[in-house]
């Protein structure tokens, strides 16, 4: 049951119903199992593909922050309504994009993959500050938890659906035998069942656009402005410029804030990067390639388990034992996985995958707990672009790691990358401790469920 109902609780109540479905739908992208593959049957070059994914990373970072000031300005609901209708446009795009099509087919992929940047770093935070702003004018602050907790076993449910279910309709063996049980006379080729993931894709992009027009905006005591305290308007060049660096001294103020940031990125950039190559782990711990896919589902169902759990730990812990406690996961699964053991190697990959949903669960709460209204899209993108950058940075590292490897195969090279990780980690991790060391007490202090 969500909330309680009554007066503006049923508006709170409703945004957080409406957010549930848009958070699971954005994510809901079919063709996530087979993105490599799908990209290169189309016709693309494995370089093409590569710059497609620097052109993602560009405008997602790009648009991150003025999208969050915009949020903060305008409101959040005209953002999340942007989102959706860059989501429906990049799948429509990919939908009709030419098979083989050369240099008009990357272009279309290309537009795909900027407009996939745009919808992320339009929703960035706007989507958060909504529903937190809904709850806290009804005195509901404390409840964000739950939100996050629900989310957390919403998006697992819907990870386990979309990697099995993407990646069937996807093979046109999988396909034609589901068609041959209905008695329905076709025999679909390659070349009709990968675009199946873009439509269902597609189908969700409909529903997140039709949910983000759904959302209310809360009224705010000091209604969104168009003017900063200097007179520069906000849609302006020097007015968003302005009120983006009063978000980022308030951040710079505020040193629990400004770790939850610090160590969430830190932590999230290396246990990112492992997931990026799980696939390649599973190969290395000798893993059957048959059963990628049924371990990439199972992934999601971890959140289904620990999201309770990790909903009590936010809530009856403080700020810094918390991360003291997902640092010494992480830098445990790390070793794991520079040892990569034959077989029971898995449990690592699983214990990152765990980190990594207990990271996002605890940022996001206490994130939300600490910034104030008028600047909390602002903020949350900060702590997006934050984690974009320490995730590139750390993947040219591992690049320049992978480089000194001696030797051509791809597998032997990454299994003596990945013993680079556990150091960064700890390097990192030190780094952190050392510029936060004066605020120790603050961190000591417990977050209760009403934030205070």
């Amino acid at each position: 049951m969500i909330g309680c109902n009554g007066g503006g609780s049923r508006e709170a109540d409703r945004n957080w119903r409406i957010f549930l479905w848009f958070r699971v739908l954005f994510s809901a992208r079919f063709y996530y199992p087979v993105m490599a593959v799908l990209f290169l049957d189309l016709g693309l070059t494995a370089t093409q593909y590569t710059l497609l994914n620097v052109a993602w990373a560009a405008a997602s970072l790009l648009s991150d922050i003025p999208a969050g000031v915009l949020a903060d300005r305008i409101g959040r609901k005209p953002l999340l309504v942007a989102a959706g209708c860059f989501m429906v446009a990049e799948m429509a795009i990919l939908c009709v994009a030419p098979r083989n099509g050369g240099l008009v087919l990357f272009l279309f992929c290309l537009l795909n993959r900027i407009l996939s940047g745009l919808a992320e770093g339009a929703a960035s935070g706007a989507d958060e500050a909504i529903v937190f702003d809904s709850l806290a004018e009804s005195g509901r602050e404390g409840e964000w938890s739950r939100v996050m907790e629900q989310l957390t076993r919403w998006q697992s449910t819907a990870f386990l659906v979309v990697m099995l279910l993407g990646g069937a309709v996807y093979a046109p063996a999988s396909v034609n035998a589901v068609l041959s049980m209905l008695r329905i006379p076709l025999h679909l080729d390659q070349a009709t069942t990968l675009r199946f993931p873009l439509i269902l894709t597609l189908l969700s992009a409909a529903g997140v656009l039709l949910l983000a027009l759904n959302f209310r905006e809360p009224e705010r005591h000091q209604p969104h402005s168009l003017e900063d305290p200097e007179g520069h308007r906000a849609t302006s060049a020097l007015g968003a410029f302005a009120f983006t660096m009063q978000a980022g001294r308030w951040l710079l103020g505020n040193p629990t804030a400004l770790f939850v940031v610090c160590a969430g990125f830190v932590l999230d950039c290396v246990v990112r990067l492992f997931l990026v190559f799980s696939t390649s782990y599973f190969r290395m711990i000798e893993i059957p390639e048959i059963a990628f896919g049924v371990l990439g589902a199972a992934m999601g169902g971890i959140g289904l388990l620990i999201s309770p759990w990790i909903r009590r730990m936010v809530t009856t812990r403080s700020i810094g034992s918390n991360f003291a406690f997902m640092t010494a996961v992480v830098l445990v699964g790390l070793v794991g996985v520079a040892l990569h053991p034959p077989y029971w190697g898995l449990v690592f990959g699983y214990l990152l995958w765990g980190a990594m949903t207990m990271i996002g669960f605890s940022v996001s709460t206490y994130l939300n707990q600490l910034v104030d209204s008028h600047h909390r899209a602002t903020v949350l993108s900060f702590k997006g672009v934050t984690i974009n950058l320490a995730y590139a940075g750390i993947s040219l590292l591992f690049a320049w790691a992978l480089h000194l490897v001696p030797g051509s195969d791809a597998q032997a090279q990454l299994g003596h990358a990945f013993g680079f990780l556990p150091f960064w980690f700890l390097l990192t991790c030190g780094i952190l401790f050392f510029a936060f060391r004066k605020h120790l007490a603050l961190l000591a202090v417990r977050r209760d469920q009403t934030g205070q």
